[in-house]
Order: C-alpha cells, then structure tokens, then sequence
C-alpha cells in the first residue's frame, strides 16, 4: 500500500475528487511518508496544518472550495503528475498572545493573519507598539489587520492592505475602516519584531482578537510576533506557485 495520506473535507466534491484521486494513484507511486494531500478550501488548509503540525510534514493542497488561495487546482489529467515535481514553500506562523479582560492569557498560531476587530457598534480604540515605540498612539476603527506574506492576498488585501512578497521578511499592519487618524494607511514593519496591541477603552469599546480562525473574546492586551520555531511546509505545482499567485495579485491591484 502507497504510504501516502489524504485529508478531505467532509463536503461532496471534496469526496469525489479525493475518490478520483485514489483511482489514479498507482501502488507505492509515492513512498514519502511525510507527504499530505489535503483537499478543501484554504480554510480547512489551514486548519489541517494546525492540528498536524509537524514540521517534518509536507502538504499538497487541491482545491475545492471556492478561491483556494493556498491549494493547487485539480486535474483529473494532470495532478499526478504535479505532485510528482512540486515547488516547496516553507512558511512561519505568527503567535499571538492575548490576555482578556478576566487576565486570562491564551495563545493561537497563525498562518494568515492575526485580526482585530470592534466587538460592538462601537468604534474600536487601539494603541500598537513595537517594543517601547509606538507605531501609532490612538487609532479609531474598526480594527486592525497584522498578516504574513502568504496571508497579504487574503483579508489584508480586502481592507486594502499591502501584498507582500513571499521572501519580504515584512508584515503588513493595516487598519479596518480607519476613522481617527482616517488617512492613516498602516505599515509595513520586520518579522522580527513584536507588536504589542491595546484596548485603550475595554469596558465600553470591547474588542476580539482571532488567529485565522481562533477567536478571543473581550481582549484587552495582544502580542503578536513570528514564530521562527515553527514551520509549515506547503508543495505547489510548478506551474502556479504561491510566489507567481502572489505576483499576479500584485499586478492585479497595480492595474486597478
């Protein structure tokens, strides 16, 4: 038997392509045992990567959500032969620390992004530091977006955000419906550092941090920093790594 391993999800065309697949796939054709195909929406990527998170393993996304950013497209002709000769793509995740209003502290990785975002109709009031020096003392707004580069062409480049190059060693802070200072476009700043965030008003403006998909509610201190110690391996298709994506998502908002 193939040492190989699929993870699908649940929804029907998930299942189907993970049945053509197993079709296709000739006795012992891949003996990686650290191999993964994962077949969903870059939603269920990512939370496949961190349930198995294995810094040996190495994931090969199909598609079959809807923008599958993060996967490869499926070819009933093709996809054999792609997961043959993949491009690798190493990527570390960010940690985010909050502590909430009952000073209880919880920890989340993620891969996209870290958000924060106004928990009520009112206006969030958050202050962003790097170490001692602040980046911006008061900021009105919806929130706040802090993404990697491979999580650049995701919600970040929805509120506008910058794209980020893969190999930048940058992230992106942007904000989410800024209203004072309204101009203020966020910054971009080094993955090595440590951005502190604050709930300068928890009591009447509650805020939520979410990693990806983890939420903390009520949280009134957030530190988000890369986490250098921790690795996802992601394989892409020759023809259409995440680097090309991301370049094309970065002509695309320089023609409009």
């Amino acid at each position: 038997m193939s040492k190989l391993q699929i993870i699908c999800d649940k929804n029907k065309k998930s299942i189907n392509i993970k049945k053509l697949l197993l079709k296709k796939i000739k006795h012992n054709q891949f003996d990686d045992k650290n191999l993964v195909i994962v077949i969903g929406g870059d939603g269920f990527m990512l939370q496949t990567l961190k349930k198995n998170n294995d810094p040996k393993k190495k994931y090969y996304g199909i598609n079959s959500g809807n923008y599958g950013f993060l996967m490869n497209k499926f070819s009933t002709k093709n996809t054999i032969k792609n997961l043959l000769k993949t491009n690798l793509v190493t990527i570390n995740p960010l940690e985010m620390m909050v502590k909430n209003k009952n000073h209880e502290v919880k920890k989340y990785l993620a891969i996209n992004e870290v958000s924060i975002l106004r928990q009520s109709r009112q206006a969030a009031s958050l202050s962003i530091k790097t170490g001692s020096r602040f980046i911006i003392k008061k900021l009105i707004s919806d929130g706040v977006l802090v993404s990697t580069p491979a999580g650049s062409t995701a919600y970040n480049l929805s509120v506008n955000g910058p794209i980020l190059s893969l190999h930048s060693k940058k992230l992106s802070i942007a904000p989410i419906s800024a209203f004072r200072p309204r101009r203020w476009k966020g910054r971009i700043v080094s993955d090595k550092i440590k951005i502190i965030i604050k709930n300068l008003n928890p009591l009447k403006r509650p805020i939520s941090a979410v990693a990806d998909n983890s939420e903390v509610r009520n949280a009134k201190l957030i530190t988000i920093n890369t986490n250098f110690k921790k690795k996802f391996n992601l394989l892409y298709d020759r023809t259409r790594s995440l680097q090309k994506k991301i370049k094309i998502e970065q002509l695309r908002k320089e023609i409009n």
